[in-house]
């Protein structure tokens, strides 16, 4: 039988697909690169915002009759109201489902509809199952599930639930087990990373000082991380970031410049608290890469709210910036929100304002590093033939034109100019 994997969305999701096919290759199914070549096609779905549900749906209709559809993610646990009503699907499973989908697509090929969805928000699959990485150079390391947070637009926690952290032992021997398959960029990944190991008694400083630890050349990429999380154990992370294996890059999603919009999503922490971790940052690596998130027209977000956010982001003046369009989610407490609505029209209108704010100021960001040399990891092949797209020390995107094959080289390189979203070097 062949099986076609397929996944959206968060790194996580795609820590968890490399996990779906590791575990149907070594049960002894064939992987297809294809649907159309699949016997049972796995969509491993992500469903954070509208837009991308929609898609979901959209891909998912029109997987060809006589395939075996099995839904995996988060779609089946934040609509499956909806994925029911619009899908003809074989079985559907939660985010995370480990060894669990061999089961799933053995009842599926015996001709059973299956939803196992009970497990989900409590799921914790070994570390050490089998995997098939899509990266050869790039390893995603979930290092844990679930989050603290309540945030009032989101349906994430309805998808993967409370948090549960992996011990630092089973990082560091996933870390080490990596490193010998040939890994040399490690993702520490998570739904919130700054409240990795609160459930366990340890923090994220701790993790990321173990894993420097770890003997081998490679370097950490440090995931998502919530700013008043980050704010209680700021000094023993910023201690940990000085490790030379540790890419200089945060991100701290800050969602609103307006403190009253905060309190609405339920986010806990001021302005002022994201701009005191940002400075705290930048005070001891100076050109470390800063990205953030915002969302555009949540309930109660006035014309002044928003100015606040434009302010801010000239003030911080952020490398990267993720923009989003508000919109409800079910089951959240923002779903319930009827006053301070912001009508459709306005919300695109602000967010194609902050956008072409965001371009500017990430173009004065990335301009900076024109002249700069040092070496870059190469880690992912470019989109134009002989392109590559190498990160330096601060997790700078440098594309590289090269008709050799530089995936997972260290190379000496010299950027050449500044785009808003990456730079432009030739290898010394």
């Amino acid at each position: 039988m062949h099986v076609f994997v397929k996944s959206y969305g968060c790194s996580a999701n795609f820590a968890d697909g490399e996990v779906l096919s590791g575990c149907l290759a070594k049960a002894g199914y064939k992987l297809a690169v294809s649907v159309s070549e699949a016997d049972i096609a796995v969509y491993n779905t992500c469903a954070v915002k509208g837009p991308t549900e929609n898609r979901a749906i959209a891909v998912l209709k029109r997987v060809p009759k006589g395939k075996k559809l099995i839904v995996a993610g988060c779609l089946p646990l934040i609509n499956f109201e909806r994925l029911n009503r619009e899908v003809r699907f074989d079985a559907a499973v939660g985010p995370a489902a480990g060894t669990e989908i061999v089961d799933v697509v053995k009842r599926v090929v015996e001709g059973e509809k299956v939803v196992a969805l009970e497990g989900a928000l409590s799921a914790k699959p070994a570390l050490s199952l089998p995997r098939l990485r899509s990266n050869p150079v790039v390893s995603v390391v979930p290092v844990s599930y679930g989050c603290l947070g309540s945030c009032a637009y989101c349906c994430v926690v309805s998808a993967r639930g409370r948090l549960r952290s992996y011990t630092i032992k089973e990082v560091s021997e996933r870390v080490r087990k990596d490193l010998a398959a040939g890994a040399k960029e490690l993702w520490v990944t998570s739904q919130d990373t700054a409240c990795y190991g609160r459930d366990i008694g340890t923090n994220l400083a701790a993790l990321l000082k173990a894993v420097c630890d770890v003997e081998g050349d490679f370097r950490v990429r440090v995931g998502m991380m919530t700013p008043n999380l980050v704010k209680d154990m700021l000094s023993d992370l910023l201690e940990a970031f000085k490790s030379e294996k540790v890419f200089k890059f945060v991100h701290l999603p800050v969602q609103s410049g307006d403190d009253t919009v905060l309190r609405g999503m339920r986010r806990f922490y001021s302005v002022q608290d994201f701009v005191a971790v940002v400075d705290a940052f930048r005070s001891v690596f100076p050109e470390i890469t800063v990205a953030t998130d915002v969302i555009c027209g949540f309930p109660g977000e006035t014309r002044e709210a928003f100015a606040n956010t434009l302010k801010l982001i000239r003030k911080v003046i952020p490398d990267v910036v993720n923009i989003s369009k508000f919109f409800a989610r079910p089951g959240t407490v923002a779903a319930e929100m009827h006053t301070g609505v912001v009508e459709p029209a306005e919300i695109k209108r602000r967010s194609s304002e902050l956008a072409k704010l965001v371009k500017k100021v990430s173009l004065k960001r990335n301009q900076r590093w024109v002249g700069w040399s040092g070496e870059v990891l190469v880690d992912e092949k470019g989109k134009a033939p002989g392109s590559w797209i190498g990160r330096n020390f601060a997790y700078k995107p440098v594309t590289l034109k090269k008709l050799t094959n530089l995936l997972g080289e260290t190379v000496r390189v010299k950027v050449a100019k500044g785009f808003s979203t990456y730079l432009l070097g030739t290898v010394e």
